[in-house]
């Protein structure tokens, strides 16, 4: 302030003619205060300035967090997607021992017509894929297929014919063709017999068999004859 005072004091000391003495105090005063006036609007434009940078880092720092944060959401928070766990295997059904094979979409025994001659017991329809081995008794015909162990009884499809019924156990009783057929199980095979003339044709079918439904046992039967 000293080199403005001074500084007036100069143009004061070479002032025009005609004009009024400088009141140099009185300069000196308003300049000071217009210095002051000065200082403080920078005072308050430096304060808004960083207010309002500050205002814009936070308001830039939030919406980063927003967009960042991928499980928050307008309302709340977004639960992660659950899925149910499936079984690594799915138990595959299974027939009981009164359903067959074939309403599950398996093999079924096909019956095809029987071109071989047999002895006293003579059938018009035979398994396919099967034949009676030899040599063949008179009262019983063993059928069995070609890659079948010989010694593999259980496995084989045995007709014979006897005077007396056999007893069968969880027997299951159809009439048809004016012949009464019984359909059960004979020490664990299934089995069917039928009575023909004087003499009772029983057929044993292999241990576990599950391709001869009731219907096709019944067919074979009734293509049965015993001489």
């Amino acid at each position: 302030m000293d080199d403005v005072k001074r500084l007036l004091e100069g143009f004061a000391d070479r002032a025009a003619d005609a004009l009024p003495d400088a009141d140099i105090e009185a300069d000196v005063t308003r300049g000071r205060r217009a210095l002051r006036r000065i200082k403080r609007r920078r005072r308050v434009t430096g304060v808004l300035c960083v207010a309002a940078v500050s205002a814009l880092a936070l308001a830039i720092g939030n919406q980063v967090k927003w967009w960042g944060n991928t499980t928050e959401v307008a309302g709340g928070t977004s639960e992660p997607e659950k899925t149910a766990a499936s079984p690594a295997t799915a138990e595959a059904a299974k027939p009981s021992s009164a359903e067959t094979m074939s309403m599950f979409g398996a093999s079924v025994v096909e019956l095809v017509a029987n071109n071989q001659p047999w002895s006293t017991i003579d059938c018009t329809l035979t398994p396919k894929g099967w034949t009676a081995e030899t040599p063949i008794a008179a009262n019983r015909v063993v059928l069995s297929q070609p890659a079948m162990r010989t010694a593999d009884a259980a496995a084989k499809v045995v007709v014979q014919a006897a005077p007396d019924a056999r007893g069968l156990s969880a027997v299951r009783v159809t009439d048809g063709s004016g012949k009464t057929f019984h359909i059960g199980t004979l020490d664990g095979r299934l089995a069917g017999q039928v009575k023909l003339s004087d003499q009772w044709l029983l057929v044993e079918l292999p241990v576990g068999t599950v391709e001869w439904p009731d219907d096709v046992l019944r067919r074979f039967m009734d293509s049965c004859t015993v001489n």
